[in-house]
C-alpha cells in the first residue's frame, strides 16, 4: 500500500486559483494531511502571443488560459517558507536560464537557510522561446548548456565559500559565497524533462529524476534507458529519486501528448490505475496537481486523494 509521504502538491501558481490565499491554504492543509512536499511550476510572463509548442499536450496548446494569474516560483517559495514548517518546497520545474546564475543561487540557498534546509530544485531548460526573448535571457538555442553550466554554479555557490567560474556561456571571478546552503553538499537536484538529453543530464548533474506525460510504455522504456545510462557512467540507479508529476482531471478522458488517453485524467478508477502503474514503474515519489477553476472543488478532490485514493494504492 501506498503512504502520503510518497506524495507532493503542486500549489498551482499559474492558472484561475494562482491567488496568494488559495495557494498559502492549500501548502498548509499539504502539510497538516502530511503529504511529503509542495511544488510551484515556473513561468515568470506569458507572452501574448507566441508559436512555441507546449511539448506535453495532444494539440501544443498550453493547458491554461495566459492571460489567468501567474505568480513567480522563487517569491512564492520564500512566503510558503514561512507560511509552512516542516513541509518541503520544490519547484516543478524551474527553468535556470531564465536567473542570473549566481542570484538565483543565493537566493535558493536563502531560502533554504530559512527553511531550515526543505528546498528541492527541480530543474529544467525550458520551452516557451518566446518568454525567454521576453527576459532577455540566454540564448534560447544554447539552453542545454546554458543549464548545465548554470546547475556547476549552484552546486559549487551551495558550499559557502570563495568561489569563482569560467565556463562557455559565463564567467566570474572570485566572490564570497557565504553562507551556503544546509543542505550539504546542496539542495536535491531533480532534472525535468523526457528526452534523451534530459536524462544525460539525471546521471550527470541530478541527484534524480522528475517526469511527466508518459503512459505506461513509455515509462518503462524511459526508466531503462536511465538504467543503462547509470551503467555506462557508473552511477547506482538505487540512489536515484525518481518523480512522476501528473495532472489530474476527473471525468470524461483527455487526450494525451502522444495520442493516447492523458494520464490522470477520466475516472476514479482509470486514474487508480495510472497511478499503480507509476509507482509500479518505478517512481517513488508522485507530485499531484488538480486542474480546475474552483478552489472549494480543488480543496475537495485533494482531501478526496488523501483520504481515498491513496488507501487504495
Amino acid at each position: 500500500m501506498a503512504d502520503i509521504k510518497q506524495f507532493g502538491l503542486d500549489l498551482g501558481i499559474y492558472g484561475p486559483l494562482a491567488e496568494p490565499e488559495i495557494v498559502i491554504n492549500l501548502a498548509k492543509y499539504a502539510e497538516t494531511a502530511g503529504f511529503s512536499s509542495i511544488w510551484l511550476a515556473d513561468h515568470v510572463v506569458f507572452p501574448k502571443h507566441f508559436d512555441s509548442k507546449y511539448p506535453y499536450s495532444a494539440t501544443g496548446g498550453f493547458p491554461a488560459p495566459i492571460e489567468d494569474p501567474l505568480l513567480e516560483p522563487i517569491a512564492t517559495m520564500a512566503v510558503l517558507a514561512g507560511s509552512t514548517t516542516d513541509i518541503r518546497i520544490g519547484t516543478a520545474v524551474l527553468i535556470i536560464p531564465y536567473r542570473n546564475p549566481v542570484l538565483l543561487a543565493r537566493m535558493l540557498i536563502t531560502i533554504d537557510q530559512f527553511s531550515g534546509g526543505r528546498v528541492t530544485l527541480g530543474a529544467g531548460v525550458g520551452w516557451l522561446k518566446e518568454e525567454f526573448e521576453t527576459l532577455n535571457t540566454a540564448d534560447f538555442a544554447l539552453r542545454g548548456k546554458v543549464t548545465d553550466e548554470y546547475l556547476e554554479i549552484f552546486k559549487s555557490l551551495c558550499g559557502g565559500q570563495e568561489v569563482s567560474y569560467h565556463g562557455e556561456t559565463y564567467q566570474f571571478d572570485t566572490v564570497y559565497s557565504v553562507p551556503g546552503s544546509i543542505q550539504r553538499p546542496n539542495p536535491p537536484i531533480l532534472i525535468g524533462g523526457i528526452a534523451n538529453p534530459a536524462l544525460r543530464r539525471v546521471i550527470k548533474y541530478g541527484d534524480g529524476w522528475l517526469a511527466v506525460a508518459l503512459d505506461p510504455i513509455r515509462m518503462k522504456e524511459r526508466i531503462e534507458t536511465l538504467k543503462k545510462l547509470c551503467v555506462n557512467s557508473g552511477r547506482r540507479f538505487e540512489d536515484l529519486d525518481l518523480v512522476y508529476k501528473i495532472f489530474i482531471n476527473p471525468g470524461e478522458p483527455k487526450k494525451g501528448p502522444f495520442g493516447e488517453r492523458e494520464i490522470g485524467s477520466g475516472s476514479e478508477v482509470q486514474i487508480i490505475d495510472d497511478l499503480k502503474n507509476i509507482l509500479g514503474s518505478g517512481f517513488n515519489n508522485v507530485v499531484v496537481r488538480y486542474r480546475g477553476d474552483s478552489a472549494k472543488e480543488q480543496q475537495k478532490q485533494m482531501e478526496r486523494f488523501a483520504e481515498e485514493i491513496i488507501p487504495k494504492l
